[in-house]
């Protein structure tokens, strides 16, 4: 395991990204970032750390609701949902083999009938504003990577106009997630809090409270690689389906999340705030709309957003369906 002196951010390695930079020079700091190492840090990005710890407090309270209660939020339960609601620990399990032991719970609608307002007062209105400033940062970063690419700003946002509305039309996500405390008895049995694996959306922005054993596999590399934490930004990275969109260009990073070796870190929980952002499902993902020259895409077949999605998520959930 690493020591904590061992992260990329303490070697300087990380790239920051100042948002409050004209467009255009997030763009051409996105670029580098992201087609050459696959993530940066953003910062002064203007969503409230306080809001963001007022959601993890409300998701605290969730976490301790009964477990009848929190099943009937589960995921898939709601009409025409099938990816919004709660994910118990263990149900995920990226790698194929190892569960994932975390409670989650996806937002991708936002009335209060399908959260758990009664339980938690006030819930809904929270996780509604916060959903509008992601939303709204969110479409600063499309347009800021459609810029990248040299495309019309509006290339991207066009194709992402339902982000967190219902993912009938959208399946953009606000992922709370909680990883327990691991108890030294447990330490031994598992390194892994969450298994290897790539997104699946156009891109991906965490926000974390802690330095909670985040690690990336850096491209043409085979070595795991610890990030580290910087109090307020926002981890960014792509998924597979801006992977496609821009050639691997941009590809999708693989990174995942492993038990700290500090004991007092491993002995308190990890909360973390994950936006994924998608194109609206019927949108066709075809990297010959872009001026991308890699090359490196050998089928002719266009899929639309949801498809890819569903495609890459089966390998999570398929345990329950063997």
């Amino acid at each position: 395991m690493k020591s904590e002196t061992e992260t990329l951010l303490l070697q300087n390695a990380v790239p920051i990204i100042d948002l409050e930079n004209t467009i255009e020079d997030v763009a051409t700091n996105l670029r580098e970032a992201l087609s050459e190492k696959g993530y940066a840090l953003l910062i002064n990005h203007g969503i409230s750390n306080e809001k963001i710890k007022k959601a993890w407090k409300y998701f605290d309270g969730f976490v301790d609701l009964t477990d009848e209660v929190k099943l009937a939020f589960e995921r898939s339960k709601a009409p025409d949902g099938e990816n919004h609601g709660y994910v118990s620990p263990g149900m995920e399990r990226f790698d194929g083999r190892t569960p994932e032991l975390r409670h989650a719970y996806n937002i991708c609608k936002l009335q209060d009938k399908f959260l758990p307002e009664q339980q938690l007062p006030g819930f809904s209105r929270h996780i509604n504003s916060l959903v509008d400033d992601f939303n709204e940062l969110g479409r600063f970063i499309l347009k800021a990577l459609a810029i990248s690419l040299d495309a019309p700003p509006s290339f991207f946002t066009d194709k992402h106009s339902f982000m967190l509305s219902d993912d009938r039309f959208n399946l953009t996500t606000l992922r709370m997630l909680f990883y327990p405390p691991v108890e030294d008895q447990d330490h031994g049995r598992s390194f892994i809090r969450c298994g290897a694996h790539a997104d699946y959306c156009t891109f991906t922005l965490l926000a974390q409270d802690s330095e909670g054993g985040l690690e990336v596999k850096l491209r043409g590399s085979d070595k795991w690689e610890r990030v580290g934490h910087l109090p307020g930004a926002l981890f960014i990275n792509c998924g597979e389906t801006m992977a496609i969109w821009t050639d691997q260009f941009y590809h999708a990073l693989q990174h995942r999340v492993v038990i700290p070796d500090q004991v007092d870190i491993r002995h308190r929980g990890r909360h973390s705030i994950a936006y994924f952002c998608h194109p609206d499902n019927s949108a066709l993902i075809n990297p010959k709309d872009l001026n991308i020259t890699t090359k490196q895409t050998t089928s002719d077949v266009i899929q639309n957003a949801y498809d890819i999605t569903m495609a890459l998520a089966k390998g999570a959930f398929a345990h329950h369906y063997s």
